[in-house]
């Protein structure tokens, strides 16, 4: 017997019109490419998401087509972020930090027939133009710009092309299993690889993202999506404001501190959604300025390990609350969020406080395991570690053009490259990269743990930790280091921060100095690069 519900796919033009329905007045705040602020709502989102659904359908493009986006977070990308996928198409985000080879595979590989480019990229874009086999038609997101017309012949203009569509364009109705989305992995090693994301998927995803349990946006936030728009559809929060509701401000290109910390301040944001660096960066401007960052409430920390030092600041200084989250381009983002259980209330203040550094517990829709050498499961005691791996609503079932054999293991699962721990209450703590954890004398060392604690030295302003090549240990951690402006901390300096808070068999070996970290395309550090840089420094000449 079958449940006598109503059956409505699940499809993002579902997201969309609820916001246009719901919450028409809600602001949307965002900074233009070329300089200054516009002022938007969802109401007028909706209206030109649906206007460019209409002027794609009438370009004759077939359903699925990819159209691909090379731009910055802004209200014209939130309008295509609907619209193309509303319409029955594909939005393909794309990182412009990628190198411009890796660019032209990406683009063939999807064969994009549309790509959305911000002015900054005109001359990216025009340079690879004639490599680009599929791509039939160029959109410059902005009114008619002769100079931009004069690099890119034929280039088409997004406001033209919304003033040609119809703004009361009505949604296909889609199989929810329809393509929606299309992102690709950052390619560290061997070409990237794409995810295509399902309209159902995604939609699940929003629903992950907005439980209370986990980052819980809600209609009265005002949401910073720091995190780009082409880096895993930006977490993920354009889908899940629109789903409530919720203001968002768009940051554009300006991604430095004083930018952030003045968007922040002037529009009362509560929420705001980065990686590490770019809160360091927040931070540094902050105390230079004197703001005291009086609207914002909490921030949702990803893309790497947050610095346990930078949990503090925020919580001590300003009263934010850090939400710890971790996941992958192949699960939508979202796997696990780090948010307390009802028995941590009754911990010591300095007990929970350590609880919130690791990278939380599943959400609904994800299950997570550990498993050993031989794929067994291991103890749920927060000490055995083995690879971390990953099923569920919106985790990848296979690479774009790519089967299912190749992308999962034998029973199911996407072996996500981490190696972990996991306590009884589901709690991982992601110990390494399984490439960049450190073996020394038979023993496993985290270099996550080593970066950890090496931040926290005041005289630093980042650190990363490798495994450098040894005669009798295999391998040593050496900390790769960069000194804060005005400072000139000795390698004897850096290493005392280890004193007392690991075992001295882990401290490192060397502190080697250096201007600057490698870091690839959405901002994660190149340790491969590091690797071939320092990884001979403790042989002997």
């Amino acid at each position: 017997m079958l449940g006598q519900m109503m059956n409505k796919p699940l499809l993002i033009s579902s997201l969309i019109e609820h916001a246009q329905r719901y919450h028409a007045a809600g602001e949307i705040y965002s900074v233009k490419t070329g300089g200054g602020i516009e002022e938007t709502s969802w109401g007028q989102v909706g209206a030109n998401s649906r206007a460019l659904a209409s002027a794609l359908t009438k370009l004759g493009l077939e359903p699925q087509a990819r159209c691909g986006t090379i731009a910055w977070n802004n209200r014209r990308h939130l309008e295509i972020y609907f619209g193309v996928s509303g319409g029955g198409f594909v939005c393909h985000t794309i990182n412009p930090r990628l190198f411009p080879e890796q660019l032209v595979y990406i683009l063939n590989h999807a064969e994009d027939k549309v790509l959305f480019i911000d002015k900054t990229f005109v001359p990216l874009v025009a340079a690879i133009r004639d490599k680009l086999d599929h791509l039939e038609h160029v959109v410059l997101m902005e009114g008619k710009d002769d100079e931009a017309a004069s690099q890119l012949p034929g280039l088409k203009f997004y406001d033209d092309l919304i003033e040609s569509g119809d703004s009361a364009f009505v949604w296909p109705e889609l199989d929810e299993a329809t393509a929606s989305s299309l992102c690709y992995t950052s390619g560290t090693t061997g070409n990237p690889k794409g995810v295509l994301y399902s309209h159902r998927s995604t939609v699940l995803h929003s629903f992950g993202i907005n439980l209370a349990d986990s980052i819980g946006i809600a209609a009265k936030d005002v949401v910073l999506p720091v995190v780009p728009m082409f880096h895993v559809n930006a977490w993920g929060a354009p889908y899940a404001c629109a789903m409530v509701g919720a203001r968002m401000v768009m940051p554009g290109p300006g991604l430095d501190g004083p930018s952030l910390v003045k968007l922040i301040d002037t529009y009362q944001v509560t929420l705001a959604l980065g990686v590490p660096t770019i809160w360091l960066g927040l931070l540094n401007e902050a105390s230079k300025s004197g703001s005291t960052l009086g609207s914002l409430k909490r921030t949702v920390v990803g893309g790497s390990a947050c610095p346990p030092s930078m949990m503090t600041t925020f919580r001590e200084k300003y009263g934010v609350e850090t939400i710890h989250a971790w996941g992958m381009t192949e699960m939508s983002p979202v796997g696990s969020i780090n948010q307390p259980l009802a028995k941590h209330m009754s911990l010591s203040e300095a007990e929970q406080h350590k609880l919130r550094e690791n990278q939380g517990r599943p959400v609904y829709g994800v299950e997570l395991e550990i498993l050993d050498e031989a794929g067994n499961p291991v103890a749920h005691d927060g000490k055995t570690q083995g690879d971390l791996v990953t099923r569920g609503y919106w985790i990848l079932d296979s690479y774009f053009r790519k089967t299912r054999e190749e992308t999962l293991t034998g029973d199911g699962w996407f072996d996500t490259g981490d190696v972990a721990t996991m306590d009884a209450d589901g709690y991982v703590t992601i110990r390494d990269r399984s490439k960049d954890i450190i073996k020394s004398g038979g023993e496993w060392i985290s270099s996550v743990e080593l970066e950890n604690i090496a931040i926290a030295h005041p005289q630093l302003s980042d650190a990363a930790v490798i495994g450098a090549r040894h005669e009798k240990w295999d391998e040593r951690p050496i900390l790769i280091a960069v000194k804060t402006e005005g400072q000139d901390p000795s390698e004897a300096d850096v290493l005392a921060i280890f004193d007392d808070k690991i075992a001295k068999w882990q401290i490192p070996d060397r502190v080697v100095f250096t201007d600057s970290l490698p870091r690839n395309a959405t901002g994660k550090v190149l340790k491969r690069d590091l690797r071939e840089a320092f990884g001979e420094v403790l042989i002997a000449k």
